[in-house]
């Protein structure tokens, strides 16, 4: 056990050596202690989208620094298994978009019970046993090109969806994306959503398989050629994403389906392994706070899950726009289903071989 164990951690040092430099910044606490505490933040939120909730909560907190580590989702994952079985010290706080990886952190007993201030007012599916928090509300949404389709409908439902690439319009050939699930965690949650809620699934996948349908591993790619006209549609794309490239590319529309629209959360936890689980709590007091759930909505641009924080960004917005037609992803050991490597291997054949039915 022993040895299988060092060899998992070497291997892990390893792959680390080969991928690309961390992007790593260090703030400085406000109040000029070079010798000030240190917050220590592994996030899957690009740093540029950080910072106004890191500097609103060094304004609340200004004797404590903060190194804030942004990670792929996996790297959070790893690290932290790895470092709290070999060093027993790990970030104070984990906040990543990767539910499941969260969601099993959280199973295997890498996470504390904290009980943030904020708590009394988050609903039940976005709380595990206090150990795991849901702060977001993104929804996944279609996107359109808004000149292709003039004098068109766009599709609302996944059935008009299937409808209308089944048509076969010369138009639309070769100008259909989606994420590639075998590459893109997010793409593949999205598409188990939609076999649970939707029983034609498939049906859908080989509708966008007979147009010629791109495969991508992020949003950006598949937005930016939406938003130009290379692509006219875009199906299961983050919400979050998408609203932040409309307000800069007015051609780029925005379809919550109305047959039902899947909402993932980013997920935060302190390790039970926190080096400082004290400043972990504080930090993740204030992203549940009404206050950073404000900061979170209107400047890192992700919809706020608390339920008083006014604006359109918010879940309480979304739920007065399109009501019962959203499901949240619940924050439980139900998403453990996604890890599993036999189900996931069957998953993933269900697509392939429905991508090749053209």
């Amino acid at each position: 056990m022993m040895i299988a164990r060092l060899l998992a951690f070497t291997l892990l040092i390893a792959l680390a050596v080969l991928r690309p430099a961390i992007a790593e910044e260090m703030f400085p606490a406000i109040s000029g202690d070079a010798q000030a505490p240190v917050l220590t933040v592994y996030s899957s939120l690009d740093i540029a989208a950080a910072k106004p909730l890191i500097a609103a909560f060094q304004a609340e907190n200004p004797a404590v620094a903060v190194n804030y580590c942004d990670l792929p989702t996996l790297e959070i994952y790893e690290r932290v298994i790895a470092e709290t079985d070999e060093d027993g010290e790990t970030a104070d706080i984990i906040f990543s978009s990767a539910m499941d990886l969260q969601m099993k952190l959280a199973n295997d007993g890498y996470a504390n019970r904290v009980t943030p201030a904020g708590a009394v007012d988050w609903p039940d599916w976005a709380n595990w046993r206090n150990t795991a928090y849901a702060l977001t509300f993104e929804p996944a949404v279609i996107v359109y090109h808004k000149p292709s389709f003039e004098g068109a409908r766009v599709p609302r439902t996944r059935a008009a969806l299937t409808e209308f690439l089944r048509a076969g319009n010369d138009e639309m050939f070769g100008r259909i994306a989606t994420y590639d699930i075998e590459r893109a965690g997010l793409g593949f949650l999205f598409l188990a959503r939609d076999e649970a809620h939707y029983r034609d699934t498939w049906d859908l996948v080989r509708a966008m398989a007979s147009s010629d349908v791109k495969l991508y591993s992020n949003s950006s790619a598949i937005l930016e050629r939406v938003a130009d006209g290379r692509f006219a549609l875009g199906y299961n794309i983050l919400g979050s994403y998408a609203t932040a490239w409309a307000e800069h590319n007015p051609d780029l529309g925005i379809v919550l389906p109305s047959d039902y629209t899947i909402v993932m959360s980013r997920i935060a936890m302190v390790p039970a392994a926190a080096m400082a689980p004290d400043l972990g709590q504080r930090f993740l007091d204030f992203l549940m706070s009404r206050r950073g759930q404000q900061v979170m909505a209107r400047d890192a641009k992700l919809p706020a899950l608390h339920p008083d924080v006014p604006g359109e960004n918010t879940a309480m917005a979304l739920r007065r726009q399109v009501g019962a037609q959203l499901r949240p992803i619940s924050v439980s050991p139900g998403l453990l289903v996604y890890l599993d490597q036999v189900k996931r291997a069957r998953f993933i054949e269900q697509w392939n071989d429905a991508l090749s039915e053209k």
